[in-house]
């Protein structure tokens, strides 16, 4: 079976600045894949690239088996996956209930099937109740759900997930972590970047870590729980222990 994600020397410069260096990255089918990284590692941009929004400057990429440099193939592997960006970019001026039925239209699904899909989610989401308020009066955590109802409308067979439980409240992160562990069992694929690092030890199978746009650990999460934990896999591979013998000088009085 082909990978769901699958990159070879993926590369994004800007300027002088590679953000994306050399990228070998494979994600199996079916996997629960946490992607994390320190800030400014990457992850993002990366994200960027694999759906369609960024093009590469160097290597390749191949999502759900299609070569995303081939236009024709690209716009169909687009109708096949759900994204949560990090910036959620919503329409302030829809209602959930409007916003859900645009961006079914835009994957070309059958007017029922929205409407279905539609209240489904508004009620797993716990949304129902906020029926004429603009998603401009939403709280954060709201514009989360609401985002995630997005990307699941379609039924996508491959999920992007950029800090999708950032400002996300204990109960709002429970309903969410329910809901891609129902997507994942199903059969999809969940990529997941995130810098709750016990939420992504629990959720996911395999996990991957960037920096300074390089892959500098991929394995599987029982072989990082048989090393210690995931915090120290990550600090050890993005270097972090250099840090320990840095100390405030006025705390050391």
């Amino acid at each position: 079976m082909t990978a769901a994600i699958a990159t070879k020397g993926l590369t994004r410069q800007f300027g002088t600045v590679r953000a994306v260096d050399g990228l070998d990255l494979e994600v199996p089918r079916g996997t629960f894949y946490g992607f994390l990284g320190p800030n400014g590692a990457g992850k993002s941009t990366t994200i960027k690239m694999l759906t369609g929004l960024l093009a590469p400057t160097g290597g390749t990429m191949s999502v759900l088996g299609e070569d995303l440099t081939d236009r024709r193939k690209a716009r169909e592997v687009k109708r096949r996956i759900g994204v949560v960006p990090e910036n959620l970019a919503l329409f302030d001026n829809l209602t959930a209930r409007e916003y859900l039925t645009f961006i079914g239209r835009m994957y070309l699904m059958p007017p029922g099937v929205v409407r279905e899909r539609t209240q489904e989610l508004l009620t797993m989401m716990s949304l129902e109740n906020e029926e004429k308020k603009l998603t401009m009066e939403y709280s954060h955590g709201m514009k989360k759900k609401l985002a995630l109802a997005a990307a699941l409308i379609p039924n996508p067979e491959l999920l992007f997930l950029d800090e999708p439980f950032e400002g996300v409240d204990a109960v709002a992160s429970r309903v969410l972590r329910d809901i891609l562990k129902r997507v994942v069992e199903r059969g999809a694929t969940v990529f997941l970047t995130s810098h709750v690092l016990e939420i992504v030890e629990k959720l996911c199978t395999q996990v991957g870590v960037i920096a300074k746009g390089k892959l500098v650990y991929q394995g599987s999460m029982a072989a990082v729980r048989e090393s210690g934990s995931l915090e120290e896999t990550f600090i050890k591979a993005v270097g972090g222990d250099d840090h320990e013998s840095q100390k405030l000088s006025w705390l050391e009085s």
